[in-house]
């Protein structure tokens, strides 16, 4: 038996602390945490019900969807994630993509979260968070940006009242445009105040910040209460249009497009469908597979990326820190168990997010109210959801998505830099065609332009009674025919013929093919009569140097080193000295290997 200090205890105790960070903050909570955490449960309840009911119109999906996604990811992100802000549920980003990949259909929407689940788990237990990074920023904003204006304008439709309209966007404005005739007045009257209600409330609750305490009470009362109603916004205004509704269809008129009814009670637990009856078959699981294609990367990929930007962005605003390999892992278990009760794929919602921070919340303790809020609604409400106005819901969504769209992003590279502008906006552009072309092009143009720095390094070259050359960065293969270019080059036109002297003091790392081009460059330009000399290598470019055992080659900790030992002629006074590495300090100068 292990004893209290047993080092396999402590590290069995760490591994299973690290993989349930709930046991971190739980023996810690108290009950100023609970009523914190309350509060903010609440009120992220009362928005993820509306916008679930709108997210699961975006994914092509029967209203009750969005609500059996909305549920098991706050349960699981309880005991599972590491930030203590971040909600998980549908989104309008996911709702899209599932839009795309899933048909319209419940049953691919459904395997499509379990085998993105599925993929996002291997990620956590292999540890490929890192892969994360090699999708740039501007590829990410290109695409939120472009899914603002998809899915805004997928919901005009329902602002107008128009039925029948293609979900392509190119075909989708055509057919707007039109058929813009047909409007129905009722629809249309009822968006637009809706949409005009939601801006306002958004706006006033960036304007009007909290009361201090020696404000007198009716004033603090009174902000406070404007800053509720506005935090719930969604709620409010879902509320009041089928209050509207109702009353139409009380009077025997319904000049309303509406949701229709929704089932009653909590979803069934079962497997998610692992094939699909058809009226003249069944298709088999490896039919769905191969239909839903290139989903599979990019739904569990955009997935994590909102969910661990989302994380990041909180984690740095409140001071704390997350593990993006948890987060892998907190999500896969969620999207797997989420496919039992019905779900289509989640991630992080960066608004509910903000909502939960800003009401103070504590600790991931807030995710099991607002699971249990939808639980609630599951169980007790769904008979009036049927009188929510299809135009509220559309509301909801536009208002929710429009801010995704950041125009100040493009003059923002413009000024910093112009060349990561184009990744931005072919993934942009590209978007509007297919979102995985879109997602797919960018980050291979960002790939392309990574590789050309790394390809094309930066080096400086002086001539100061020597030829000077200073690689800006560290060498591998595909820079070595660059680098002996530019040297033979620059020592062949010298007149007269002087020392190349190559400071290193950039260069952290080397490969083979960048050590066999300085070997042939070397016996080149000592058949011309020229040296080559190194300057200031780091200690694992001079082992690989050493190792390869060069002719001729010999190297210098600094420049003063070079020329006190007389080795090579620098010319010039007031040369800038470089310091070596303490390691590189320690061979004997101007050994020859």
């Amino acid at each position: 038996m292990w004893g209290p200090s047993d080092p396999g205890q402590r590290w069995w105790q760490r591994a299973v602390r690290r993989r349930l960070p709930v046991l971190g903050w739980l023996p810690r909570y108290s009950l100023s945490c609970l009523r914190l955490d309350l509060t903010a449960g609440v009120t992220v309840g009362l928005t993820v019900v509306p916008q679930a009911l709108a997210y699961a119109e975006v994914a092509g999906l029967p209203v009750q969807y969005g609500l059996y996604s909305s549920f098991v990811g706050c349960f699981v992100y309880c005991l599972l994630g590491t930030a203590k802000d971040v909600t998980l549920g549908p989104t309008a980003i996911m709702s899209l993509l599932v839009s795309s990949y899933a048909f319209h259909d419940p049953a691919y929407a459904v395997l499509l979260a379990f085998l993105s689940g599925c993929i996002q788990l291997a990620m956590g237990l292999l540890h490929l968070g890192f892969l994360l990074d090699f999708v740039s920023c501007p590829v990410i904003k290109g695409f939120t940006s472009a899914a603002s204006i998809t899915i805004s304008f997928n919901q005009v439709k329902n602002i107008l009242g128009l039925r029948g309209v293609p979900r392509q966007f190119f075909l989708q404005v055509y057919e707007t445009l039109r058929r813009i005739g047909e409007t129905r007045v009722g629809d249309a009257v009822l968006g637009l105040a809706c949409l005009a209600v939601l801006t306002g409330l958004r706006a006033m609750k960036s304007r009007l910040h909290p009361a201090a305490r020696t404000e007198p009470l009716a004033t603090r009362a009174s902000v406070l209460l404007v800053r509720s109603c506005a935090t719930a916004r969604n709620a409010l205004v879902v509320l009041a249009a089928g209050l509207v509704a109702y009353s139409f269809q009380a009077s025997g008129s319904q000049p309303l497009t509406l949701t229709g009814s929704v089932p009653h009670g909590l979803p069934p637990f079962r497997p998610p469908p692992f094939s699909k009856a058809v009226p003249n078959g069944t298709v088999p699981f490896s039919r769905m597979v191969q239909d839903m294609g290139a989903g599979l990367a990019v739904v569990p990929l955009v997935g994590v990326l909102e969910t661990v930007a989302i994380a990041k962005a909180f984690a740095s605003q409140n001071d704390y820190r997350i593990d993006a390999n948890q987060e892998l892992l907190a999500m896969g278990t969620a999207n797997v168990l989420g496919s039992f009760f019905s779900s289509y794929p989640i991630t992080g919602s960066f608004g509910r997010t903000a909502v939960n921070a800003q009401t103070g919340v504590c600790t991931p303790m807030g995710g099991l109210v607002t699971g249990t809020l939808v639980l609630l609604s599951l169980a007790y409400l769904t008979s009036i959801f049927c009188y929510i106005p299809k135009a509220a819901l559309a509301a909801v969504i536009i208002s929710a998505v429009v801010p995704m769209f950041d125009a100040r992003i493009f003059r923002t590279l413009w000024r910093v830099k112009r060349l990561d502008l184009v990744p931005l906006c072919v993934t942009f552009l590209l978007c509007f065609w297919e979102v995985q072309y879109g997602i797919m092009a960018g980050v291979l143009v960002s790939g392309i332009l990574l590789l050309y720095s790394v390809a094309r390094p930066p080096i400086k070259v002086l001539e100061q009674g020597t030829l000077l050359v200073q690689p800006g960065s560290s060498l591998h293969f595909p820079a070595t025919d660059h680098l002996q270019d530019i040297i033979r080059a620059r020592a062949l036109a010298a007149s007269p013929p002087c020392s190349v002297f190559l400071d290193c003091h950039h260069v952290s790392s080397i490969d083979y093919t960048a050590v066999v081009g300085l070997a042939e460059l070397l016996q080149e330009l000592r058949k011309h009569g020229i040296s080559l000399v190194f300057c200031s290598l780091q200690d694992p470019v001079l082992r690989a140097l050493l190792a390869a055992d060069l002719e001729g080659f010999r190297h210098f900790p600094s420049w003063e080193e070079a020329e006190r030992c007389g080795e090579v002629e620098l010319g010039g006074s007031g040369t800038v000295p470089i310091d070596s590495t303490s390691e590189s300090s320690l061979l004997p100068a101007g050994l020859i290997q």
